[in-house]
């Protein structure tokens, strides 16, 4: 999707469009979490903070996040894609890999397809997607950063070494800045620079996992498969704060969100998770994780809010201050999956079943639990 979350915004608030818009946190530490490409031409990127975007491009609009619509979106996305395919690993809110192949009998190829996804999420949710095909995930990945905004790019076979000759060599995966700087003492700038080279000299100077692997993808060699959303590997929320987290009380509260939020994340890609892990980030920035793995996969946010905040009382947390707070599972599996019975009763599970229904009807803020909501009085 092209700046998901600020077509997102722009779904709402039609007035921004053609305005260059930044979406993120407005405080001190606030970030960029999405960009649009009038602010992009400016220099802004997803990632940078909120104070030099706003140097960059100071007539830029700053609208704060809406993580609610952007699920509800992506969920609208993912259906009309489903609609096409139920072969769909999804990477992220708002990117997937498709494949395509079974498609050859319904459509006249594989442009084709492509222009009919985009043509089906226009009409059905009114956003923008772009679209890159290949007959390698890798290929079809950087093809489709080619095609933005709003566009195809198609890499056909047979043109797979043509493609990437004159690509940066930082475009591959696994190419990081320790591996880069090793590449520089080589002499490599481009993909086409990587492949020349023998793959034994760079087995033999990278090791035989990353330099066979970086040969291979350099030659157009990928034979990754497309994983259906079921064999997701990780789902994780995290927040960083304006303020640093000091009372204990709050840090509960925020690890009880997230909890929710993430059962809400497994229940809707109809998961269930083996091990969650809390990940602390204090005041100087040191990061640390701690895990744990159930007896049983899970999906309750009760579950998982439990696991957490044991995990929480093994660290420094309240303390010492925290600026980034975040929980996490792996060890993923499809909840339909036969699991060990126990003579425990389901009732978590069912409620929290009951509380996804009505929160797909009537939107997220329609059930909240009593702890997450405002101390202070409000509206009825």
């Amino acid at each position: 999707m092209d700046a998901f979350f600020v077509e997102v915004e722009r779904l709402a608030r039609p007035e921004l469009r053609g305005k260059a818009v930044v979406v993120g946190g407005a405080g001190p530490r606030g970030g960029v979490a999405s960009a649009s490409y009038e602010a992009r031409s400016r220099g802004v990127s997803s990632g940078m903070s909120m104070g030099q975007a706003r140097r960059l491009c100071p007539h830029a609009v700053v609208v704060p996040p809406s993580h609610g619509d952007y699920s509800r979106v992506s969920d609208c996305v993912f259906e009309v894609i489903e609609g096409f395919t139920p072969r769909v690993e999804v990477m992220s809110v708002d990117e997937a890999f498709i494949d395509i192949a079974g498609l050859r009998l319904l459509h006249a190829g594989p442009l084709a397809v492509a222009e009919a996804i985009r043509a089906e999420i226009m009409r059905e949710v009114g956003i923008p997607a772009s679209i890159g095909l290949a007959t390698t995930k890798l290929l079809a990945k950087m093809a489709s950063r080619d095609a933005k905004p709003d566009g195809i790019r198609i890499v056909a076979a047979g043109t797979e070494q043509e493609y990437l000759r004159s690509k940066p060599v930082r475009a591959l995966w696994g190419v990081g800045e320790a591996t880069y700087a090793r590449l520089e003492e080589l002499g490599v700038v481009t993909v086409g620079d990587l492949a020349a080279f023998p793959r034994s000299t760079l087995v033999r100077r990278l090791g035989d996992a990353l330099g066979g692997h970086l040969w291979d993808l350099a030659s157009g060699r990928d034979d990754r498969e497309v994983l259906p959303a079921g064999e997701a590997r990780s789902i994780s929320v995290e927040r960083t704060y304006d303020t640093d987290l000091r009372d204990p009380g709050r840090l509960r509260r925020e690890l009880l969100a997230h909890a929710d939020r993430l059962a809400s994340r497994l229940r809707r890609a109809g998961l269930v998770a083996a091990t969650v892990q809390l990940k602390v980030r204090y005041d100087d920035f040191t990061t640390i994780t701690r895990s744990h793995t159930f007896d049983q996969p899970v999906s309750t946010g009760r579950d998982l809010y439990r696991a957490a905040l044991a995990l929480l009382d093994r660290t420094a947390a309240g303390t010492r201050p925290v600026r980034l707070l975040g929980i996490g599972t792996d060890g993923l599996v499809p909840a339909a999956e036969p699991r060990q019975m126990d003579l425990a009763p389901r009732s978590w599970e069912d409620l929290e079943e009951v509380v996804e229904e009505v929160r797909g009807r009537f939107g997220r803020d329609a059930v909240a639990r009593a702890r997450l909501l405002d101390e202070s009085p409000g509206d009825e």
